[in-house]
């Protein structure tokens, strides 16, 4: 199957990325090469999207600087960037909203696309198309075909499918749209019960063939928690996080007991809302 024919994948992670870890980045080479291996897709994009502060999640610093950590962490990549829109949202934004933000905005680069391509003509058809063309609304001329425009993909780890079970986090229809019009790429460990949740689970069933896990075969136990406890240990996270992020995190002296403290009793912005709008 040759590229023009594989369907498009911008994979988007959403998260706190505090801070953004080289677990993170990895999630993305892995995604990526399950995904292009398949024969089917073709990633052409992957996307960081850091949570809003208004998650109000314990320990979360402001997202001005989780923001610039994870730009410093993909200053060296070729097709992986970041993204503010969701960071700058004065109220948490769902999940659902997010992956829906990005897939119009490129459905709308897709029409601006189609928009500025100038149309090929053959010789002597020029007067035809002239005349037809006044038959065809503009709304027409703008709609771009379903395949020429690439498909959003949410990106995450098997701890954040398994958060689809915590009473009250998620609504049980953005689970279905995520899953059902999206789709998930999660990346599992060996042993990991990630298949076994999905069979439980029976939203999660039905939608099973747009969720794809990929084993982390060279296992890598990083994460944003472990590294903030290293420091304030006052321990050493060199080689945990991009160095531009290291010497970031160690010049504007980003993570202490205090800051760990930040929103400790606050409940976390998804449980906020009523019981009756939840996925029980």
């Amino acid at each position: 199957m040759d590229n023009s024919e594989k369907t498009e994948v911008v994979l988007l992670a959403c998260g706190s990325f505090n801070p953004i870890t080289n677990m993170h980045l990895r999630l993305f080479e892995l995604a990526k090469d399950y995904l292009n291996g398949t024969g089917k897709y073709r990633v052409i994009k992957g996307i960081i999207s850091p949570v809003g502060d208004a998650y109000k999640k314990k320990g979360l610093i402001s997202a001005h600087h989780r923001v610039i950590m994870a730009e410093l962490a993909t200053k060296n990549s070729e097709w992986v960037e970041v993204d503010t829109w969701e960071s700058l949202q004065k109220e948490w934004v769902e999940t659902a909203k997010v992956l829906r933000h990005h897939q119009e905005k490129l459905e709308a680069g897709s029409c601006d696309h189609q928009q500025d391509a100038p149309m090929q003509a053959r010789p002597g058809q020029k007067r035809k198309w002239a005349e037809q063309r006044q038959d065809i609304s503009p709304k027409k001329l703008l709609e771009p075909k379903p395949k020429d425009v690439p498909k959003i993909k949410l990106l995450c780890g098997a701890d954040l499918l398994e958060s689809f079970a915590v009473p009250n986090l998620w609504k049980s229809e953005d689970i279905t749209q995520i899953v059902g019009d999206y789709g998930l790429i999660c990346i599992t460990r060996a042993g990991n019960d990630a298949q076994k949740f999905i069979y439980e689970s029976d939203t999660l069933w039905k939608h099973r063939n747009n969720i794809h896990l990929v084993n982390e075969w060279v296992t890598n136990d990083i994460s944003s928690t472990k590294i903030r406890r290293a420091l304030r240990r006052g321990q050493s996270v060199r080689y945990l996080v991009p160095d531009l992020v290291r010497e970031y995190i160690e010049k504007h002296d980003l993570y202490s007991y205090e800051s760990e403290e930040k929103n400790a009793g606050v409940i976390l912005a998804p449980l906020q809302r009523k019981p009756a709008d939840t996925h029980s």
